[in-house]
């Protein structure tokens, strides 16, 4: 690609406005099918990475089987107790991965440097913390209440336990307790996903259509490995934020947690639940990345597709 090329790029891309809507809401539609899918595991990671001295589940299969027997009597009651904490889930996950997908997205816009086709490495970095950062005013909540009702062992309601956060423990800052390691484990991840995923995508077959976009496998496998290597890598905080959120451990801090889960349970203790959590994040990014750069939004609004930055 020639000067005179780059320049036009360049010029194409400053003139075409970023259109924000079918952002959020491809944003929503996959965080809400994502969730959808994956929140059984999800429940089941939680409840790996809470126990600690004498094991109440010996692995993955054993918490899914002792979780799923748990909601008994009743297939439908089963059913219910693996979505245990999911609405929470639902109806946030469409404000938090719109905040994380369209912040990343004006970010690597803002930091795209004049002529030049692909953002670095680095500054991809820069807008995937970024936009990790915005997310955690939702994110924190969002996962206390979760994780809240997953560990309860009566059938919780959001509302209530909010009251009850809200009046009794603290009010608003109660909601936000375990802000610290969520926006380490969020600013983390998100600054190692979102340049993964544009490498990754970038090496995939392009569409025939001269969008430039990936095929939709690409994107798909791309999400995979990047959501799946991400979580990997950030586990340690995760089991952190879950151990604080829960409240069953008096840890004052980030810190003091690590020491104490090391120095108690051994650096294992840090990765419980670590494939169990690629078993989420991997499918659960996969399909976000593929609705969002499907433009499944754009399809629905009847609006062109345009070339993303």
């Amino acid at each position: 690609m020639d000067v005179d090329e780059l320049e036009l790029l360049q010029e194409e891309r400053d003139e075409q406005p970023i259109r924000y809507l079918p952002k959020v809401l491809n944003g929503g539609i996959s965080g809400i099918v994502g969730v959808s899918c994956v929140f059984p595991m999800d429940l089941v990671k939680t409840r790996l990475q809470n126990q600690k001295g004498s094991a109440t589940y010996n692995g993955i299969s054993d918490c899914f089987k002792k979780s799923w027997e748990a909601g008994a009597p009743g297939r439908v009651n089963q059913i219910k107790g693996m979505y245990q904490g999911a609405s929470v889930n639902i109806f946030l996950i469409t404000p938090e991965k719109a905040i994380k997908l369209v912040a990343n997205d004006f970010f690597r816009h803002a930091l795209m440097k004049d002529q030049t086709e692909r953002l670095s490495t680095p500054r991809g970095m820069l807008a995937g913390a970024a936009a990790g950062f915005c997310q955690v005013v939702i994110t924190t909540p969002m996962e206390l209440l979760k994780i809240r009702m997953q560990q309860s062992t009566e059938n919780v309601k959001a509302t209530k336990l909010i009251w009850n956060l809200l009046t009794k423990d603290g009010g608003i800052r109660a909601l936000y307790k375990g802000l610290g390691p969520t926006m380490a484990r969020d600013v983390s991840f998100s600054a190692l996903y979102f340049p993964l995923f544009a490498y990754l995508d970038g090496l995939g077959p392009r569409k025939k259509d001269d969008s430039g976009d990936a095929v939709f496998w690409a994107s798909f496998v791309s999400g995979l490995a990047a959501g799946a290597s991400a979580s990997f890598a950030v586990t340690p905080l995760d089991v952190v934020k879950t151990r604080i959120q829960t409240g069953s451990s008096n840890y004052t801090g980030i810190l003091n947690a690590f020491y104490r889960i090391l120095s108690e349970e051994g650096v294992k203790a840090l990765f419980k639940g670590a494939i169990c959590r690629m078993m989420v994040m991997a499918p659960l990014f996969g399909i976000a990345q593929t609705v969002y750069y499907v433009g499944l939004a754009e399809k629905l609004l009847g609006l062109e597709k345009g070339s993303r930055v």
